[in-house]
């Protein structure tokens, strides 16, 4: 065991994509470098988050492509569905990549992986397994957990999360999901179009209400059409479940009271931080209201020695932001650097069929701002693809720089890095007007709003004046050469 008076330059709270990044970074830079985890490295992402809701997403549309479709000329054919198998494909798909993110791997890389529940005992040190360990510097990233919210009847039920659902043992015929935010409707529409029947319950009065509202006006309308069962505005009196799973739940809406039996439940009302249980406060950490670390614009925390990075401090809670901020927070501990950590252009992905991608600034209403919408109607790989129902939306300030976008299709999530560059960098809408765009792809939709933009600023008057001029000139010109 090693000594108390032995230091480490930097000690690592979660093992999670925050932690595995924070470690790398600090290693590279030279530093020794211990990484505490309390289970599996990989965090969340890794074994009940990204790769195993993807791996589900995956199956359901090939599922969902067997359902055919008469006005291409292909005939409907009857879904047959191995539940056991299908997760067996999802547990195939987190093998292929636990390996990245192993203690071996993180081992070989010359970070001291040591596994057990951390506590912070003062200000620079923590205990682990019976010994503690001394720190220069330390990084929190221990992560979030799946909220569940307190409503009569669900305490101490047996319910699943975004956490124990890939340990179902079969597929629900009756599944209701609590919450209708973007991991309730990827989950829905995925069990959806594998057999499953599903209502969406949610107390908000649209579904993705952080989402744009147009955005989910389509992706509410495609759920109904692929027959999930939508209540919003809901008021949940109580909720009866017995062991089984199975239960009931009494709620009123607009339309009155009701009642919905289901054979499954899904939580999926928001995620609160990991800090239970850590001695945060023994540490001279401050967390806010909701219980998220508190940190400023470098990562630092109330302890100038100790830092914070990933889903634990309230910022958008995204694997790519987790690992962006691990580095960053790394690399100030580590260098004594006060670099800032991106927290308003961060793009997201709701991985429902269609996409809803977002980064920057989509909020309506601000002074001086301008909203550019397409419909994907004209854009012509949406209609070769019989897949007319999105739109690409730019918000433009009075400059004509772009502060915001919102794309709707089916591979939105892949478009939109051109877009969050274009916004990060400031660029004016006629730079990507100026860009030759592939035809046909449904990245023609944004190169198509771009040139309307360009063409609408050039036709206003002192422009077209301008350009009046310019014509004259050349009218003139071409007369003497000839």
């Amino acid at each position: 065991m090693l000594e108390l008076t032995e230091r480490w330059d930097l000690i690592v709270v979660g093992g999670g994509t925050a932690g595995i990044v924070a470690s790398k970074t600090a290693v590279e830079l030279g530093a020794k470098v211990l990484l505490i985890e309390s289970g599996r490295t990989g965090g969340d992402c890794l074994w009940t988050g990204c790769v195993p809701s993807k791996a589900l997403i995956a199956v359901a549309e090939r599922a969902w492509a067997q359902q055919g479709s008469l006005s291409m000329g292909i005939a409907n054919h009857p879904l047959e569905l191995d539940f056991k198998q299908v997760m067996r494909y999802v547990q195939s798909a987190i093998a292929k990549i636990e390996p990245q993110d192993s203690v071996q791997t993180l081992s070989n890389a010359g970070i001291v992986v040591v596994t057990g529940q951390a506590v912070f005992r003062d200000h620079h040190s923590i205990e682990v397994n019976g010994q503690r360990y001394l720190f220069s510097t330390a990084i929190i990233a221990t992560g979030a957990r799946p909220m569940v919210p307190e409503i009569l009847g669900l305490k101490g039920a047996q319910f699943l999360t975004s956490e124990s659902l890939w340990e179902l043992p079969e597929l629900p015929k009756r599944l209701l999901i609590l919450g209708a935010g973007n991991i309730g409707c990827e989950l829905g529409q995925a069990f959806s179009r594998i057999g499953s029947a599903v209502t969406m319950l949610d107390i908000a009065d649209r579904i993705i209400i952080r989402e744009d509202s147009d955005a989910a006006k389509i992706l509410y309308d495609k759920l109904i059409e692929e027959g999930v069962s939508i209540r919003v505005g809901a008021k949940i009196a109580d909720f009866e479940i017995q062991d089984s799973g199975r239960g009931s739940v009494k709620f009123k809406d607009g339309a009155g009271s009701h009642e919905i039996h289901f054979d499954r439940l899904i939580v999926a009302v928001g995620r609160s931080p990991r800090t239970n249980g850590i001695g945060l406060a023994t540490a001279g950490v401050d967390l806010d209201a909701n219980g998220f670390v508190k940190t400023n614009s470098a990562l630092r925390t109330s302890n100038s020695s100790i830092y914070a990075a990933g889903d634990v401090t309230g910022h958008p809670q995204f694997t790519h932001v987790a690992g962006v901020h691990g580095s960053v927070a790394a690399s100030n501990a580590i260098l004594g650097l006060s670099r800032s950590a991106e927290v308003d252009i961060v793009p997201r992905v709701t991985f429902t069929d269609p996409e809803i991608a977002s980064a920057g600034d989509t909020s309506v209403g601000v002074a001086g701002h301008k909203v550019l919408v397409l419909s994907n109607a004209h854009v012509d790989r949406a209609v070769t693809d019989s897949r007319e129902e999105g739109l690409t939306k730019l918000f433009v300030d009075a400059k004509g720089v772009l502060v915001g976008a919102v794309l709707v299709n089916s591979r939105a999530g892949e478009m939109l890095s051109e877009l969050t560059l274009a916004i990060k960098n400031q660029m004016n809408v006629q730079n990507i007007a100026s860009v030759i765009h592939p035809y046909p792809t449904l990245s023609d939709g944004i190169w198509k709003l771009a040139v309307l933009h360009v063409k609408a600023r050039l036709a206003q008057p002192g422009i077209a004046f301008v350009l009046r001029l310019l014509r004259l000139a050349a009218s003139v010109r071409n007369k003497v050469r000839s």
